[in-house]
């Protein structure tokens, strides 16, 4: 009995060396997501609802990546470049979803354009304006600028402390409607949230 016990009481505590472990990495994935929450709720949203533009996100955020839209004469000309929390990146890549408290930047900056010695080239230049969306899976508001799961929020340059959306239905809807079965996100332009190709 006693060499019996002698050869399973290694595999056990492995066995439960090996739960604890996933006991513990599941608890410290809900305190991250949980810790996001709050801090974006208390940093970036007040209580009535009213979304504020993060700063220095550029620095301090993670790029997920970038749009351009060269038609001078059309609605969201510019370059688009897209940042989130590094928290909220490495949950949507483990989960697929973006975790409650994400925050997603896409800032619009006008086009430069010139020859350089690879070609012409097209360049980012001034700030025009910056969309913000907020995760929300508690339903936390209820006013115009919350809705499907998002709080949304339109700065411009001129005046980057005031939200200029009329509303999610009357200015975010219509552009993120095609999106809307990706939870109104459009991922396929953010490499960031993909598996990394080089090991």
């Amino acid at each position: 009995m006693n060499r019996m016990m002698e050869g399973v009481l290694p595999g056990l505590k492995t066995a439960l060396k090996a739960g604890a472990l996933a006991a513990l990495l599941a608890g410290s994935g809900a305190a991250q997501s949980q810790s996001l929450a709050e801090d974006t709720y208390s940093r970036y949203v007040d209580a009535s609802g009213s979304i504020s533009l993060p700063q220095d996100f550029r620095l301090e955020w993670t790029h997920l990546g970038s749009w351009v839209v060269s038609e001078a004469t059309a609605p969201g000309a510019g370059f688009h470049d897209v940042y989130t929390q590094a928290e909220a990146a490495r949950s949507f890549r483990e989960k697929g979803v973006f975790p409650d408290g994400a925050v997603l930047i896409k800032e619009i900056r006008s086009i430069e354009s010139g020859a350089k010695t690879t070609g012409p080239a097209l360049w980012a230049r001034d700030p025009v304006v910056w969309f913000v969306m907020v995760k929300d899976n508690q339903a936390r508001f209820d006013n115009p600028h919350w809705g499907e799961g998002w709080g949304w929020a339109l700065f411009k340059a001129g005046d980057s402390g005031m939200n200029a959306s009329a509303s999610f239905a009357e200015t975010c809807k219509g552009c993120h409607l095609p999106a809307q079965q990706n939870d109104w996100v459009f991922t396929e332009g953010y490499p960031t949230l993909q598996a990394p190709m080089v090991k």
